[in-house]
């Protein structure tokens, strides 16, 4: 593959991924990476499954072949979400279909292969209208997106015939837009400290009075967040080739280590009804600041086993880390008006979450590979404490896919998943149903 080659092809891909979200449904996780695994119920860890296998389990990068590849994906997420309440009716999300780009190259020096690839890691968010209940009277949408991508670098080596290490680093961005409306009771519950002028006026009841009350911050922009952050992850793996026949895989993806997600300055706003008693409408600008929110540890151990000379089978089980990192979604708003700041937390108290991956791929012949699998979660939000802002609550995924190879050098993979609708009723007594159904496309280009 020449440079010029190279120029051409990733580049405007590459631009595109800069710009990218996810609506992820293991958590805020995605159910798999790359149509092959994804069709497989996402499992990954033990068999060749293109260059995704960055994003998952790295050392199955040298199981492939020794031709340079290059991947380039498109999936379109499709959730559906709707929140209700009793005696009022049903918010429906606005946000239904959501496009991902994805690519991935790489080549071999020997025992060595390396590359490089862009994909999102995942995220959440939901678009309710300003006539929903959930604006709570105040005449604007409710809407929240929440996204996290990844640039990585990936280096696999072929330690021996039965064995294979590999290991990633990867360069990370997240973005967050949040328009939120509430009661002032509801907001003062989840103010935990203030400073200044601003923090006075709240603890000295400025919102009281009023009759609903709003945290604003967005770009505008359905591909990126008002609210951004930039940092590092890494991941390590390895393949065991017990016979011909069984390989075994286990990866650990590290806790991430993002900056924490800022605004500019002025560019949000937090503000609420005129009250009854003053005849004044609050309003104040300034800068949101999420605190430490990171994406979550993941240890995953797997296995593939050739059944038959056209028969695979694969099983993967993984256990992510969410109660490390979603205890609570910190927010500081620090005043460009009134000086000083609000300091907030929604409480989330996720738990750790299994889930197992169960996939089958049935060669029917030398163009025709039709994969099938199964992706089955606990979840990892408690009841009482999921937002409808941010919904992360689907458990189960049936999945399919296929490959149709369209030359020695090239091939076209596509994958479904249907995830059945989870119910769950919070603690406000909002409830909340959210089912999904999502579609991966991916061209192979071998050179």
């Amino acid at each position: 593959m020449t440079n010029s080659m190279k120029k051409f092809t990733l580049t405007p891909i590459c631009a595109l991924l800069v710009a990218g979200s996810a609506h992820a449904t293991n958590g805020m996780l995605m159910e798999g990476y790359g149509p092959i695994s994804t069709a497989m119920g996402g499992a990954s860890q033990a068999f060749d499954h293109g260059t995704a296998a960055m994003a998952q389990n790295p050392a199955t990068l040298a199981l492939g072949s020794a031709q340079p590849r290059l991947d380039i994906a498109i999936g379109f997420l499709g959730p559906k979400v709707t929140s209700s309440m009793p005696g009022m009716p049903d918010a429906p999300s606005g946000g239904t279909s959501y496009a991902m780009p994805a690519v991935g190259y790489v080549t071999r020096s020997g025992a060595l292969t390396y590359g490089v690839g862009m994909f999102a890691q995942g995220g959440m968010g939901t678009e309710y209208g300003s006539n929903t209940f959930l604006a709570a009277g105040s005449g604007g949408d409710v809407r929240s997106e929440l996204s996290v991508g990844n640039l990585i670098i990936p280096i696999a080596y072929q330690v021996s015939p039965t064995v294979t290490l590999g290991a990633t680093l990867d360069y990370m961005w997240s973005g967050l837009d949040m328009l939120m409306a509430a009661s002032p009771m509801q907001l003062g519950s989840m103010v935990t400290g203030g400073t200044g002028g601003l923090g006075g006026a709240v603890a000295a009841g400025a919102l009281n009075t009023a009759t609903w009350a709003r945290i604003n911050f967005t770009d505008n922009d359905k591909f990126t967040g008002a609210a951004k952050a930039t940092g590092y992850g890494a991941k390590f793996g390895g393949t065991v080739k017990v016979n011909k026949d069984l390989t075994l895989g286990g990866s650990y993806r590290f806790k991430s280590m993002l900056d924490d997600m800022k605004t500019g300055n002025g560019s949000a706003s937090m503000t609420a009804n005129p009250g009854a008693a003053s005849g004044v409408t609050f309003m104040d600008t300034g800068r949101i600041t999420i605190i430490n929110f990171q994406m979550p540890s993941v240890l995953a151990v797997g296995a593939s086993w050739q059944v038959q000379p056209n028969l695979m089978v694969a099983a993967d089980l993984k256990s992510i880390g969410w109660a490390e990192v979603m205890k609570g979604f910190k927010m500081r708003f620090d005043s460009a008006g009134m000086g000083g700041s609000v300091s907030f937390e929604l409480p989330q108290n996720w738990k750790d979450q299994t889930v197992l991956n169960l996939g089958l791929a049935y060669k029917a012949n030398e163009q025709l590979t039709v994969r099938a699998g199964l992706n089955l979660a606990d979840n990892p939000i408690p009841d009482t404490t999921v937002n409808p802002l941010f919904p992360a609550t689907v458990k189960n995924h049936v999945t399919f896919g296929l490959e149709y190879r369209t030359s020695a050098q090239g091939a076209i993979n596509a994958a479904l998943t249907v995830a059945p609708s989870t119910n769950v009723t919070n603690g406000m007594g909002v409830g909340i149903s959210h089912s999904q159904t999502n579609m991966q496309l991916m061209y192979t280009r071998h050179f």
